[in-house]
């Protein structure tokens, strides 16, 4: 080619020109555009952010309807994917137990007492590549016979041959009409046929006794520290419930739970032991949880959910209550509760029992309630055949100098809040209400 030839005209020129300027112009107007778009991003974050730290009740507190329908009713017997605060330490080694466990995931615990498949996916040997997918094959089988089990599990009738004296049998017939009730009522909203989520965590607060063939849920603030001293006592780790102290009971890991056996040992335990589960007026379990976490010193709950609770609901708070936690009102207290996007998670000792036992899926063949414990505990001892001698501890297991909370402490705590209020907090337990049928408190 000549360089005559390479030469362009001047309307080549102008055209190429006129392409590339077209081409910038567009390209400059785009970008105007995104960085408004990202500019406006970052100052409503801001807001957001500005706005956090006071409580807005107008945001939060929206009344809910007294009256819920089934579906409403339904939603929440099956919703199983309640979100609990996990600690740092949990965290830890539910991350490595994730990455190294040979249980299905979702389990956070491997113990001794895990027999069976879990063995057996633990001997796997052989090239990585090999292991790694015999392990997938046997979880598929894990979850598959979970998938096929039967569910809600039946309800047996309670074997009474062991109870000799007659001066139970007003508790026996105030233990039969709560089981009648439950389970007519978990026929009625329940509508599910199996569980959502899986087994491991739905039975991750039931502790087992193998001796007399116990199964306990835990409730907390429903004398859950002395069942688990009864507990020990029966399985031979205690003389007397009366010797236990209160870090021994919840730190000392001297008690199995549900969670840490395999598929199989769950399944045959759930479908031959006696299950309990004693639970307690919600309005009065929530503001018994308050006193105990709250109005004394605690290491774990002032810093953890305390200076959470104070730094966004309490406007103008002052430096020290924001260091240390300490201090915070059953009001602000409640604000945390309520509120769908709380600062920490949720935690066992004021969590909804439908959502600590699934009681609907669970079939409990004891149903006892805090305000008849000592009845209901005794009586339930001579059911399993617990030496005549163990009966059920009074005491308190912690600040025992205070009172102990009921239906006129709980009215002292309410008034301080409005009736708005109150309405949430029922709501918030509604279902809890419903299962156990507790009468309407007064809002």
């Amino acid at each position: 080619m000549q360089p005559s030839e390479m030469v362009m005209n001047p309307k080549q020129v102008f055209l190429s020109v006129l392409i590339f300027g077209v081409a910038g112009l567009l390209l400059f107007m785009y970008l105007q555009v995104w960085i408004e778009e990202q500019h406006t991003g970052r100052v409503e974050k801001k807001r957001e952010q500005k706005a956090t730290p006071g409580w807005e009740p107008v945001n939060y507190l929206q009344p809910a309807s007294r009256i819920m329908t089934r579906e409403k009713i339904q939603e929440q017997i099956t919703d199983q994917n309640p979100k609990f605060h996990i600690t740092e330490d949990l965290k830890e080694e539910k991350e490595n137990l994730q990455l190294n466990s040979d249980r299905p995931p979702g389990v956070l615990r491997q113990t001794s007492h895990s027999q069976g498949e879990d063995q057996a996916l633990g001997k796997i040997t052989g090239p990585p590549t090999i292991k790694l997918i015999e392990r997938h094959q046997g979880t598929r089988t894990v979850f598959k016979k979970f998938r096929e089990m039967k569910w809600p599990l039946d309800i047996h009738p309670l074997n009474k041959s062991l109870v000799k004296d007659n001066k139970w049998k007003e508790t026996d017939v105030a233990q039969e009409t709560r089981r009648s009730f439950l389970q007519e009522f978990c026929k009625k909203y329940g509508g599910v046929s199996r569980p959502q989520s899986h087994l491991f965590h739905m039975v991750s607060r039931i502790y087992v006794e193998d001796k007399h063939k116990i199964l306990y849920c835990e409730v907390p603030k429903a004398g859950c520290s002395n069942w688990k001293r009864i507990l020990m006592v029966l399985s031979g780790l205690a003389s007397s419930a009366y010797n236990i102290s209160h870090d021994a009971v919840h730190y000392g890991k001297h008690l199995k739970k549900l969670d840490s056996f395999d598929l199989k040992g769950i399944y045959t335990r759930l479908n031959t032991y006696t299950k309990a589960v004693f639970v307690r007026d919600p309005m009065e379990r929530l503001v018994s949880a308050f006193r105990d976490k709250f109005e004394h010193p605690n290491s774990y709950y002032h810093p953890v959910f305390g200076k959470a609770i104070i730094k966004k609901y309490r406007p103008n708070a002052c430096e020290e209550a924001l260091n240390n936690g300490s201090g915070v009102k059953f009001k602000e207290f409640v604000h945390y509760l309520l509120d769908s996007h709380r600062p920490v998670g949720m935690d066992i000792h004021w969590e909804k029992v439908s959502k600590l036992c699934y009681p609907c899926l669970i079939n409990y063949d004891f149903v006892g309630k805090f305000e008849t414990l000592e009845e209901d505990a005794n009586y339930f001892l001579q059911l399993v055949g617990a030496p005549k001698e163990l009966k059920f501890p009074n005491f308190k297991d912690r600040h025992s100098s205070d009172e102990r909370t009921n239906a006129q402490v709980v009215r002292q705590y309410l008034k301080d809040l409005t009736r708005t209020e109150r309405q949430l907090i029922y709501d918030f337990y509604y279902l809890d209400y419903l299962m156990f049928n507790y009468t309407t408190p007064f809002l």
